[in-house]
C-alpha cells in the first residue's frame, strides 16, 4: 500500500469572516434582531442618565434646609423694579368773566396776569412767574359771563370814577346818579362776547359803535368788518389782585392791560407794582343809565 503523507495540507478554501464579526449572514442579509438591540441599547443609556440626574438633584434639595428655601421663594416673588408712586395732580380750571387761562406771552415780551390754582401765595399783590410772560394774582373776578345787559366800569381805586364816553375817547370821571342821563348813558356800555374771540368780551355802544383800542388808547369806533377791527375791540377778562375785580387783556397786543393813567384809558405792559395793579383793575358793575 502506498504511504499515507501526514503531514497538514493547506485547506484551499479561502477564510470566510465569522458571523458575529460583521453582523451579516453569508447571503450578505443583516441579521435579524440586530437594530432592535441597537435602539434598546441606547434607551437603557437614557434611562440610566436620567435616574443620575434625578439622583444628582434629589441630594441637592435634601443639603437645603426649609428655612433657605423659603428665602428663595420670596426673592423670586419681589419685583425688580419697584413702582414708582403715583403723583396728583390738581385740576385746571377757567376763571375770569369769559376766559380761563392765562394768555402767550405778549409780541414785546411784557408779562399778562393769570390766575392762582389751590396753593396760591396770599400775597394779594401779583407776582410774575420765572418767565416774566404770566404774572399770577390771588384774587377772582366776577363769574359772570358777557351778556347784554348794560354795564359800568369801575375803578377799583377811584370807587366814584367810571369809564365814559367824551369825544369819541375814554375818560375815567365822576358820575352819580345826580348827573344827567346823557352823562350817565356815556358811562353805561352793553357787554357782549368778544368780536374776534367768543370767550372774550368786547362793549357795544349801539348803532355798530365798540370801544376799541387806537395807538394804545381807548376810544369808540364804527365797526367796519376788518379782522384789525375785531381784535382791537376784543378784551380777555384776567383774575385782578383786588376781589371782584378783573384785568382786561388786548386780544392782539397779549401782556398789554387796559388802565387809567391821567384819567385816560389806556393799553400797557405789564407792571408787577402796586400802582399798576390798582390801575388796571375794574369792577363791572351794574349800569348807571
Amino acid at each position: 500500500m502506498p504511504e499515507r503523507n501526514t503531514e497538514s495540507v493547506p485547506d484551499p478554501s479561502p477564510h470566510l469572516p465569522k458571523v458575529w464579526e460583521t453582523g451579516e449572514t453569508l447571503d450578505q442579509a443583516p441579521i435579524p434582531g440586530t437594530r432592535r438591540l441597537w435602539l434598546a441599547g441606547a434607551l437603557l443609556l437614557a434611562v440610566l442618565a436620567s435616574t443620575v440626574t434625578a439622583v444628582t438633584v434629589l441630594d441637592e434639595e435634601k443639603g437645603t434646609s426649609p428655612k433657605d428655601r423659603t428665602e428663595n421663594i420670596s426673592a423670586q416673588d419681589e419685583p425688580l423694579v419697584a413702582a414708582p408712586p403715583v403723583a396728583a395732580t390738581a385740576p385746571s380750571g377757567k376763571s375770569g368773566l369769559a376766559a380761563a387761562s392765562p394768555s402767550g406771552s405778549a409780541p414785546d415780551g411784557s408779562a399778562s396776569p393769570a390766575g392762582q390754582q389751590g396753593g396760591a401765595d396770599p400775597d394779594p399783590v401779583p407776582k410774575p412767574s420765572a418767565s416774566k410772560s404770566k404774572p399770577a394774582s390771588g384774587g377772582k373776578p366776577p363769574a359772570s359771563k358777557p351778556s347784554s345787559a348794560r354795564k359800568s366800569v369801575q375803578a377799583v381805586n377811584y370807587p366814584d370814577r367810571y369809564w365814559r364816553l367824551d369825544h369819541g375817547s375814554v375818560r375815567l370821571d365822576r358820575v352819580d346818579p345826580r348827573h344827567s342821563s346823557r352823562t350817565r348813558q356815556e358811562a353805561s356800555f352793553r357787554l357782549v362776547p368778544g368780536l374776534a374771540d367768543a370767550d372774550c368780551v368786547s362793549f357795544s355802544l349801539g348803532n355798530g359803535r365798540y370801544l376799541r383800542h387806537a395807538q394804545f388808547r381807548l376810544r369808540a369806533d364804527r365797526r367796519d368788518g376788518s379782522e384789525l377791527f375785531e381784535k382791537d375791540a376784543t378784551f380777555c377778562p384776567r383774575p385782578s389782585a383786588f376781589s371782584g375785580a378783573v384785568m382786561l387783556e388786548s386780544v392782539n397786543y397779549r401782556g398789554r392791560f387796559l388802565r387809567h393813567r391821567d384819567f385816560r384809558l389806556r393799553l400797557d405792559p405789564y407792571d408787577n407794582s402796586r400802582l399798576y395793579q390798582a390801575d388796571s383793575a375794574f369792577r363791572l358793575v351794574k349800569g348807571l343809565g
